[in-house]
């Protein structure tokens, strides 16, 4: 057990498995006529690329959970990502939404896609996102797909997007927490601009370029981050693989000063990547995330000893290699049948019940369940997730076809 704990306290020993895996489908799946040998240059490249850059001294201490700006930039943006376990980089299948997570998720069907989502999150605060795509161009590959010269699809994909979170209203308090009079406000506002490019059939590359602003009472920050994603999938669909590196960037103006300046810190930097396998004779689709993969540890530091209510006995915080190993992943199932005209989706986030699981009390803290149905050019979703044993958070979606709904 020490050996795999010692192989797993290093964060590049994780990365090497996500290496294994993708050299992979970038060496032996040609032998199986999965991947062209071009698209397995164009993914060797990505992942050496990749790797160049994590193993620079500027990623040498990645910051831990508790120790970047901006956190809220990991909530889930839709209902379909809530139910999904709050992320998912390789699936794509027309969720305007998933572009949020991997710009390269964005396809043909999210063209001029207009979907609305609203979340009831803590009490008195709530988030919601608005997003639209448009697609435009052509690619090289596709200019002969028709008899007249015309491409069936345009595999430049664009789209825009607009979360906020909003804390809503606090009283102002004095340092023994006596209440002075007057109420502030508090607030996160992210932009995303996504762009991706179809390279091959089964291969497509997207960068997202996102100014973040904050504001807390009489204080502001300004941050400007970016994403890089690779997407791949088979003809048939039946298998998607996608890799992020999310969040690059710092703060340009910092919520605080310090002498020589401003304080600037890092967004939460997020390499993700994703795997997806729908059963070929079944409804069944299974996905497993793997984030966070810059880093090992995703604890949280504690500064106290805690005692059992029960007991008096200290509470050891010591976290086991293969719980922190399970603290990067993410797993869902979805019911989908293959029209597609609706789904049901269970996931299990296990950080997230690591984190929110009350001592001595039980409840489904890690936990999401969701569902979604799709009539005529309207797609409905709604998703419910615990975030505590008193308190769930609700969040539904609304995804309109504009170019169907103006014909």
């Amino acid at each position: 057990m020490q050996i795999f704990e010692h192989f797993f306290s290093n964060k590049m020993h994780f990365f090497y498995i996500f290496l294994l895996i993708s050299f992979f489908f970038t060496t032996f799946a040609a032998d199986f006529d999965i991947v062209c040998p071009i698209v397995r240059r164009k993914i060797t490249i990505l992942v050496c690329i990749l790797y160049s850059v994590l193993c620079t001294p500027a990623f040498a201490q990645v910051s831990s959970a508790g120790r970047s700006v901006f956190s809220f930039m990991s909530l889930p943006t839709s209902a379909r990502l809530n139910a999904l376990g709050g992320s998912n980089v390789s699936l794509s299948d027309g969720d305007i939404s998933m572009g949020m997570c991997n710009p390269a998720l964005l396809n043909p069907a999210t063209h001029q896609t207009l979907q609305l989502n609203f979340s009831y999150y803590l009490p008195g605060t709530m988030f919601g996102s608005v997003l639209y795509g448009h697609n435009f161009g052509r690619a090289s590959f596709e200019k002969s797909a028709t008899a007249n010269d015309e491409a069936p699809d345009k595999p430049n994909y664009f789209a825009v997007g607009l979360h906020y979170l909003d804390y809503g209203h606090m009283q102002y308090a004095d340092q023994d927490g006596n209440l002075t009079g007057g109420t502030f406000g508090a607030r996160d506002i992210l932009i995303d601009v996504m762009y991706a490019r179809q390279l091959h059939p089964m291969f497509k590359v997207g960068v997202t370029l996102k100014p973040v602003y904050s504001i807390y009472e009489a204080y502001s920050s300004f941050a400007l981050g970016a994403d890089v994603g690779a997407h791949f999938q088979t003809l048939d669909s039946t298998f998607h693989m996608g890799l992020v590196l999310a969040n690059i960037g710092w703060q340009l103006k910092g919520f605080y000063s310090q002498e020589g300046g401003s304080n600037h810190e890092m967004l939460p930097l997020n390499l993700q990547l994703g795997l997806t396998y729908r059963v070929k004779h079944a409804p069944l689709r299974f996905h497993l995330q793997i984030h966070n993969m810059q880093t090992w540890y995703l604890n949280y530091e504690w500064t106290s000893l805690d005692k059992s209510p029960t007991t008096g006995d200290i509470i050891p915080h010591d976290v086991k290699w293969y719980d922190m190993m399970f603290r990067h992943t993410i797993w869902s199932l979805e019911i989908v049948p293959k029209s597609e005209k609706f789904y049901l989706a269970l996931s299990y986030n296990h950080r997230r019940r690591a984190e929110l699981n009350l001592i001595d009390q039980r409840s489904l803290a890690g936990f999401s369940l969701g569902a979604g149905v799709r009539i005529k050019q309207v797609r409905i979703a709604f998703a419910i997730s615990q975030l505590t044993k008193s308190n769930f958070s609700y969040q539904a979606g609304l995804t309109l076809d504009i170019n169907s709904l103006l014909k």
